[in-house]
């Protein structure tokens, strides 16, 4: 779950704090940035680089969850007409990290060692300082910034059908949060900007669904924090954040078809699945006794499947496997050989959380540059071959230090009740041992390991907790009965 935003708390219960200190230990994630790296954002904050285009007429809004402060995107979309037909367009303000980042100052070393933003239930080890991340590159409200603007062009039937990408001043008129946006929508009392973000988020979805992409709608686990100390929960997205992901979709993929037509850019890619896996996913539907027709596409059936039915949420649990592999390719000079992201189907690229995510950086620089019709700057092409394998080393810190701490919140959570029992759903079943697999106990909102003869698999069970260990960060179960 990369980027997982989470909640916060100043406090940490002391049963948690010694294993927060191993956890970070042991996957080295790095602790205050050192004083030449603030110092260097200080001065660079002081010292921003600002774009001549000004369009600070736009009335951008942020929606993010509410305790964020490094916010990365802003938007704002319009009706529009096309001859005889309506269309929109879309306003994506995105924050200029290279407004104040300059290759090979201290910022920029140190972000290259980062990788990207950690978040932790009682802090967030940021990519870039809070000076920037948090402050003087953040879309702030009522803060005049320098963005990276794309202007994209959407027909009635929600296709992109063009792309401008330039530096601008931009200035958010509201930091808005999911909940209240949701709740402003459902009442029909929201802006009409924010009325044309479900509409044209549905009419994405749409388009998905018709080209044959997926995205599981499963329920994010979450560590949430509160006065009353910490806790887990199975939280599903609301609806507006399906719509507002489809607008970050579609600019990844505008900003992709920029850079195959300019044959230079890094995508983020995910090769098509084997035979074999989706034979297995055809086998375990069986075996929940989900029907699967022999004429509908995985994409639909998926986008038929309930996560808040036991057996449906274990389908989509399965279906995760087809999603591993993500990974960046950078070219130069010819376009890649497989260059489509499979759960999409199509080409993407990041380039809405520079923020947080170092790749991003790169590639806006390209896609300002082919708008432009510019030279991609030298800096950029010269070190872009390095930055699949940063990304990917990153990709794989983040999973590991977050699993590790949900892990550790599952134990924390249950560890004076070793031999209680529990209700759950069997979520998956080891194919090589049909006696061991995973439990979900929607009550506390843990995943745990768990025995027993031969596994139901997508059905609701009685479980026994026979370990619950905070410092392995291991929770395990036994079938009752």
């Amino acid at each position: 779950m990369p980027l997982q935003r989470v909640h916060f708390a100043e406090d940490v219960p002391e049963v948690f704090r010694a294993s927060l200190q191993d956890i970070r230990r042991e996957q080295e994630v790095p602790a205050d940035f050192p004083p030449e790296v603030t110092a260097a954002a200080v001065a660079a904050a002081a010292n921003v680089r600002l774009p001549k285009l000004d369009r600070t007429d736009i009335e951008f809004v942020t929606i993010d969850p509410p305790d964020s402060m490094d916010l990365d995107q802003a938007l704002h979309i319009e009706r529009t007409r096309d001859g005889d037909s309506d269309g929109y367009t879309v306003h994506y303000a995105i924050a200029d990290v290279g407004a104040f980042v300059q290759a090979g100052d201290p910022i920029d070393v140190e972000a290259r060692k980062r990788g990207e933003t950690l978040y932790a239930p009682d802090k967030r080890t940021p990519l870039h300082p809070p000076e920037l991340s948090e402050g003087e590159a953040s879309l702030l409200p009522d803060q005049v910034r320098p963005a990276l603007l794309y202007t994209i062009t959407v027909d009635a039937r929600g296709e992109g059908t063009g792309v401008v990408c330039e530096r601008a001043l931009v200035k958010s008129r509201a930091k808005l949060n999911y909940a209240g946006v949701q709740k402003d929508l459902d009442a029909g009392t929201a802006s009409e900007s924010l009325q044309l973000l479900r509409e044209v988020g549905k009419l994405r979805e749409e388009r998905e669904l018709e080209r044959g992409g997926v995205n599981l709608p499963i329920p994010d686990q979450e560590v949430v924090t509160s006065n009353h100390g910490w806790g887990l929960e199975f939280r599903a997205p609301l609806p507006v954040e399906g719509w507002n992901a489809q607008i970050s979709l579609l600019t990844g993929m505008a900003a992709a078809e920029l850079m195959m037509k300019g044959k230079i850019g890094i995508l983020r890619t995910l090769p098509e699945s084997h035979d074999d896996l989706r034979r297995k996913l055809g086998n375990t539907a069986k075996a929940l006794g989900i029907v699967w027709p022999d004429d509908t596409t995985y994409a639909a059936f998926i986008h038929g499947l309930d996560p808040k039915v036991p057996a449906h949420a274990a389908m989509l649990a399965a279906c995760t496997v087809l999603f591993r592999g993500a990974g960046y390719v950078a070219f130069q000079g010819s376009v890649p050989a497989s260059p489509q992201h499979a759960a999409m189907k199509a080409e993407y690229a990041h380039v809405t959380a520079p923020l947080r995510r170092l790749v991003d950086r790169w590639t806006g620089e390209i896609c300002v540059a082919l708008s432009a019709g510019t030279e991609v700057p030298a800096w950029v092409r010269e070190s872009m071959d390095e930055i699949p394998k940063m990304m990917d080393d990153a990709d794989r810190r983040a999973h590991a230090y977050e699993r590790s701490i949900v892990s550790m919140v599952e134990a924390g959570l249950v560890a004076d009740q070793v031999g209680s029992e529990f209700d759950g759903v069997i979520t998956d079943v080891d194919e090589r041992d049909k006696n061991r697999g995973i439990v979900a106990l929607s009550a506390v909102a843990i995943e745990g390991r768990v025995t027993g003869t031969a596994l139901p698999l997508g059905k609701e069970v009685r479980v026994k907790l026979v370990e619950a260990d905070i410092a392995k960060r291991t929770v395990s179960f036994e079938l009752v009965g």
